[in-house]
């Protein structure tokens, strides 16, 4: 391969070129010299001939070249007016796709930073604090820690990698500099990782790559390296940000290194990368006040605190400052308490300087997006954008004849209050009055998106209907539109044609097929509408025996696919109120699979299985056996089959337009929707 050696030169040093070869590209290139290797402190690197000039930056090991960052080099050469850079801070936001090993390498880090005591006990996961979090083995909510390394505090962001809390990473990055892009040394780049580096390099951010689970038997980092690289040039990175540079570590071991199989003992390698890497915060150290609030928290005894990166100014405990939404729009307020995020908790301190992350209490009435400005010549930020919903639910008041059994809150104005309150804080939420006044349109960018704000309210006693989802189309120049979502489907080679079938019934378009590692998997890629996704996770588990794995991310709106049948088989309805019986249930279950077992209250209208056949069937599940005299026959045993039992997802996923799902603090049913009409139960 012809080879070529790229040279780097000081911004400083064009000055004395003419002005022609300023705007050209500051490299130079030789032939590669047949020489043996550098002394330490430089690393392998290949170059091969691509046509595009960032190409020529792909690793590999032939030539060695000195350590640089260029995203670091060309942000320390900026020159902005009254603008500097703070070296002593570094703020960055951990992100990429579900499973990748975020927060088990935030725990590592946290870890050899002795943020804990060597006699402390540390459970695993130590970032997922909520309980929802370490039950569904994911991170929803954004955290904010800090560690020091040398003379350096390094304010971490642990950020959720499942597609439906975007949102979520989309605000975080508005208060940090660069981010950990943290890759499976398997998988590589996947549909959530490509999401979070586009926000990334369009916020102009530094990007070091993480290659995690470098110790995994299959690991390929050559090609998860390559892989990230076409990724970067796929979303039009610049030069300087396509030089990213590469660590490999094994989270859960606490180990990285510059080369995949030559790790440290510690994660020394990841700190000082973050330290050479990232640049710290460029700030206005004596203009006025300025923080926007990209979180916000709630605590009984403090209220509402707002969270947020200060850029510019000084701000004081006591402080008397101006809250401001837009130019217009502004009030008056004073901080009461104000915090600096040291190790794994929240310090008091008097006073925080612009580059620093910082919460704020005693703003009451503080909303996510506003700026915290200086009283007299303060000014607001850019307000924060995020993408719009992709699906959308009804939720109601409870209608089922166990109305209030279970729930604390189960009116409407008490349903309307706390869904409004969600706004507050969930940006890629959106919540609309329905066609009743006990009725309430939530969006969101997916199913998990707004189940998951379903387990919130039910664990906090409110009691409510939830209609089917519904994907949000659009018209444009008279042409219906609707989402389209990228599907990455991990399934093995021996159930890959069931797999298929299933997507191909649904409206999907393979674009990409692909064997990963050794384990006998296949990587499928479709383009299929969101429509096509409702109730799919279920199904490609059943054809895949539990071994498929489905990851989507929202892509685009396209034309209106046409019709699409999500589910082939009926409900089983309960005929009559009552308690049902090991007799009724022993005949029911020859009609197909059921939901409910012996002993349990049910209503009329309430789904309590699944037909096996196409279209409902009415039931009577409480039926009694007679009782007569007659003693000739021996009784018969009843032996019944393990009824099956539907989490709020599965739920979710298996209603249709005319099901709801009933939602109380001790008990998820299904049942047919009372006052559902077929002629208003369109698009």
């Amino acid at each position: 391969m012809d080879l070529r050696l790229s040279v780097s030169f000081p911004a400083a040093s064009l000055s004395s070129l003419p002005q022609s070869s300023k705007s050209s590209q500051p490299r130079i290139s030789v032939p590669a010299p047949s020489t043996p290797p550098l002394p330490c402190g430089r690393r392998l690197v290949r170059r091969p001939l691509l046509s595009s000039p960032c190409r020529s930056r792909i690793r590999d090991s032939r030539l060695f070249l000195p350590i640089r960052c260029s995203v670091a080099e060309t942000a320390a050469a900026e020159k902005k007016t009254r603008l500097m850079r703070r070296d002593d801070i570094r703020n960055i936001a951990i992100v990429a796709h579900v499973d990748h090993g975020k927060t088990t390498l935030v725990d590592s880090m946290l870890r050899q930073a002795k943020v804990f005591r060597d006699n402390q006990v540390v459970q695993e996961r130590i970032m997922d604090s909520n309980d929802l979090e370490r039950e569904r083995g994911i991170t929803i909510l954004s955290k904010n820690t800090s560690i020091n390394y040398k003379d350096t505090k390094i304010n971490i962001i642990d950020t959720p990698g499942h597609s439906d809390f975007g949102g979520e990473v989309e605000r975080i990055l508005n208060m940090v500099e660069g981010v950990l892009l943290v890759v499976d040394s398997v998988e590589g780049p996947m549909p959530q990782t490509r999401f979070v580096l586009k926000k990334a390099l369009e916020f102009g951010h530094a990007v070091v790559v993480v290659v995690n689970k470098i110790d995994r038997p299959s690991a390929r980092p050559d090609y998860v390296i390559n892989s990230t690289f076409e990724l970067f040039i796929e979303l039009n990175a610049s030069d300087e940000q396509c030089d990213f540079e590469a660590v490999y570590a094994s989270g859960i071991k606490g180990k990285a290194g510059f080369s995949p199989d030559k790790l440290a003992d510690d994660l020394g390698p990841l700190f000082e990368t973050i330290i050479r890497c990232i640049p710290g915060p460029r700030i206005d150290r004596d203009g006025a006040l300025q923080m926007l609030v990209t979180n916000i928290e709630f605590e009984e005894h403090k209220g509402r605190i707002a969270i947020g990166r200060l850029h510019a100014g000084v701000l004081k405990k006591g402080m008397d400052v101006k809250v401001c939404t837009s130019e217009e729009s502004c009030r008056y307020a004073r901080v009461s308490e104000l915090f600096v995020y040291e190790k794994f908790s929240r310090s008091p301190v008097e006073s925080v300087e612009a580059g620093d992350i910082c919460a704020v209490c005693g703003l009451d009435d503080i909303q996510i997006g506003e700026t915290i400005a200086d009283r007299t010549s303060g000014t607001p930020l850019p307000a924060i954008k995020v993408e719009e919903p992709t699906v959308k639910m009804s939720f109601s008041i409870n209608i089922s004849p166990f109305v209030g059994r279970e729930g604390k809150y189960v009116t409407s104005r008490n349903l309307r209050d706390r869904l409004y309150r969600e706004l507050e804080r969930n940006l890629a939420m959106k919540v609309e009055d329905g066609e009743t006044a006990d009725t309430f349109i939530v969006s969101g960018r997916g199913t998990l998106h707004i189940t998951i704000l379903i387990e919130n309210m039910r664990r906090e006693g409110y009691e409510f209907m939830v209609g089917p989802p519904r994907v949000i189309s659009k018209r444009v120049n008279d042409e219906l539109l609707e989402p389209y979502e990228i599907a990455t489907v991990e399934v093995p080679e021996e159930h890959m044609g069931a797999v298929v079938e299933l997507l191909g019934r649904r409206r999907g378009q393979m674009f990409d097929m692909q064997g990963v590692g050794s384990e006998g998997t296949t990587l499928l890629r479709y383009k299929i509408p969101t429509r096509g996704l409702l109730g799919l996770r279920n199904a490609m588990l059943t054809a895949s025996r539990g071994t498929a794995i489905l990851h989507t991310i929202f892509d685009s709106y396209g034309p209106w696919a046409g019709d699409i049948n999500t589910r082939d088989h009926g409900s089983l309805v309960a005929f009559e109120e009552g308690t049902s019986t090991s007799y009724a249930l022993s005949s029911s279950q020859e009609r197909g699979q059921m939901f409910i077992g012996p002993g349990v209250d049910v209503y009329k209208g309430q789904i309590v299985g699944i037909h096996q056949r196409p279209g409902d069937l009415s039931l009577n599940v409480c039926k009694k056996k007679a009782a007569t005299n007659v003693r000739s026959n021996k009784e018969q045993t009843v032996v019944l089959d393990t009824p099956l039992d539907y989490s709020l997802d599965d739920c979710i996923e298996y209603i249709q337009e005319d099901e709801l799902v009933e939602v109380t603090p001790s008990s998820i049913r299904m049942c047919k929707n009372p006052k559902f009409n077929p002629k208003t139960s369109g698009r």
